[in-house]
């Protein structure tokens, strides 16, 4: 439990190859969660980094009877009692150990045993505990490196950054196994990384592959869009040439058309080249998205920018990933096809061919710790996975997800409703709205809850009052003058108002029923955050906290009726 750093990594693999298994806890856990997770896995020995997390630990001792030793990795101990170690003096035991005793227990394990338990990041109800084994782990990398273009000494080498928990199984795969099955070099971005210090990692480092989530992305296109807005009228026009290159290029060789157009070279030479720069990535091979939430917005802006953002599909049950996109396998909003050997299927498919997704594979878990009832309803007799997820496969097995099964609206009507599709539309039609949550169930009609985009507070990663420097600008065009957030709430400006209601309107003539329309909206007084409780550890939208957070305003939607 603590930040990620070599020692989290070092005491995670020590645990496996010394016969018992590793169990990650997010830095953020309160000292209950970790009494609950340790009971569970009735854990033998805490890893901590710091006092802070020590303190955790020592509340809870009294009551964990399988706990037999605690060990700080960070900062000198302040603290004197007989089973706390720290990192040095922990290694030192080493010395006691003969190196035939080791070799014994690691040539003990098998395959199929548990090496790893991982508690799911579920954003409804508890977590559970997701036991993965050793041939989860290694067949899972070894599959996504098949997949995927990683560079291997001697002919290379691999450069990584690593920022999202390593409690969170996809940052393991991809950052921690893929990094020593390919003898990659892994650097740890400073523990403020998504509070804004992570870009100068990137510009340090110069990752040759690089795995974002979907806030992180958004970021980015916040940041090239102020670097362009802050640029000459000559090289805004420059700009806006080679992008309309880049998207029609990228867009055609989608369509298996490999060979870019004379200028295309150009184009790199005078945007491409210094926007990947500016992010540091201009080293970058492959980009990632890890998670769901991906706008086409922000894909195909940076599909403009020869940046094809490469997104995947999986759940902590089918150890991180079961399918992704590629070079070789690249669709705008698809999370693209199957690691080798593996099965996806959606059956009892609605009218629109949107069904529950289902995954097969070396990759599917072995089940839920202490949990057999759990385990029984996600997973069924012939080993298929029950995602819980809503999507549909193309005729080319390209996989689009479109929401969870828990996030359906069950209108009064009894009519069922996908929020994802409408809220993805809302995005793409109002540039200026960062989230749109769709609210409903059991009311008579649909409502939104928007937020605008914000500036960051680079010391606390929390949302300012100040619009960014892309929604500023959009505005002019409405001519109308805010420059934060409460302008535009507080003085009710018209224009805007009046631009996402016409906007909202010609998204409505569009929808497949009357019930799919969006009869009400309000603008939130803040961007969604970690500390606002809106987004989780891995800023992923929790819709569930959303609407608890914002019970009052989606009241308010239904007061009068």
């Amino acid at each position: 439990m603590g930040l990620n750093s070599e020692e989290w990594v070092i005491a995670s693999i020590g645990a496996i190859m010394a016969g018992g298994f590793s169990v990650g806890i997010l830095s953020s856990s309160s000292a209950k969660a970790c009494q609950v997770i340790a009971e569970n896995t009735e854990m033998d020995f805490f890893v901590v980094d710091d006092n802070r997390q020590l303190q955790k630990v020592l509340q809870i001792q009294g009551s964990l009877k399988h706990l037999q030793a605690i060990v700080q990795y960070k900062e000198d101990l302040q603290v004197k009692q007989e089973n706390l170690y720290s990192w040095k003096g922990f290694l030192n035991l080493a010395k006691a150990v003969p190196d035939d005793t080791l070799d014994k227990v690691v040539d003990s394990q098998r395959p199929n045993q548990c090496c790893t338990v991982v508690y799911s990041l579920a954003s409804t109800g508890p977590s559970k505990a997701v036991m993965l084994s050793h041939d989860n782990i290694t067949w899972t990398t070894a599959a996504t490196i098949q997949s995927l273009c990683y560079k291997c000494p001697p002919e290379g080498q691999e450069v990584l950054v690593n920022y999202l928990p390593l409690s969170y199984i996809g940052a393991q795969i991809f950052d921690m196994w893929v990094a020593i099955s390919v003898a990659g070099a892994l650097y740890f971005a400073q523990p403020d990384a998504l509070k804004g210090s992570l870009m100068d990692t990137l510009r340090e480092v110069r990752p040759t592959t690089f795995c974002g989530v979907p806030w992180m992305w958004d970021r980015m296109y916040d940041a090239m869009k102020t670097r362009q807005l802050d640029s000459s009228g000559f090289w805004r026009m420059i700009d806006k040439w080679a992008m309309r290159l880049g998207l029609q290029t990228n867009r055609r060789r989608m369509s298996g058309h490999v060979h870019p157009p004379l200028c295309f070279r150009l184009a790199k030479k005078l945007t491409f080249d210094g926007a990947k720069k500016a992010l540091g990535l201009d080293h970058c091979q492959q980009f990632f998205s890890m998670g769901l939430g991906l706008s086409r917005v922000t894909q195909e802006f940076f599909l403009s920018l020869d940046i094809p953002i490469f997104q995947l599909y999986g759940l902590t049950e089918c150890t991180g990933v079961h399918t992704l996109s590629s070079y070789e396998a690249f669709q705008v909003l698809s999370c693209g096809k199957g690691l080798p050997d593996t099965h996806t299927k959606v059956p009892e498919e609605d009218e629109n061919k949107i069904g529950e997704i289902y995954l097969w594979g070396r990759n599917i878990f072995m089940g839920y710790l202490n949990n057999k009832e759990g385990t029984e309803k996600k997973m069924d007799s012939h080993g298929w996975l029950h995602t819980g997820d809503l999507g549909f496969l193309d005729d080319s097995d390209f996989l689009y997800v479109m929401g969870n099964i828990k996030d359906t609206i069950t209108l009064s009507s009894g009519q069922k409703i996908h929020p994802t599709p409408i809220e993805e539309r809302v995005k793409l039609s109002i540039p200026i709205v960062r989230y749109a949550v769709v609210v409903g169930q059991d009311a008579p009609y649909l409502c939104a809850l928007l937020t605008l985009k914000c500036q960051i507070n680079s010391e606390t990663g929390e949302p300012r009052d100040v619009l960014t420097s892309e929604a500023v600008a959009f505005c002019r065009k409405l001519r109308s003058q805010p420059t934060r957030l409460t302008d535009i709430i507080l003085d009710r400006d018209p224009l805007v108002s009046d631009f996402i209601s016409q906007s909202i309107e010609a998204i409505n003539s569009e929808a497949s029923s009357d019930g799919a329309r969006i009869v009400k909206w309000t603008i939130l007084d803040t961007d969604f955050s970690v500390g606002g409780g809106e987004l989780g550890a891995t800023m992923k939208l929790r819709r569930a906290a959303v609407t608890k957070i914002y019970q009052e305003e989606i009241e308010s939607f239904y007061k009068d009726d």
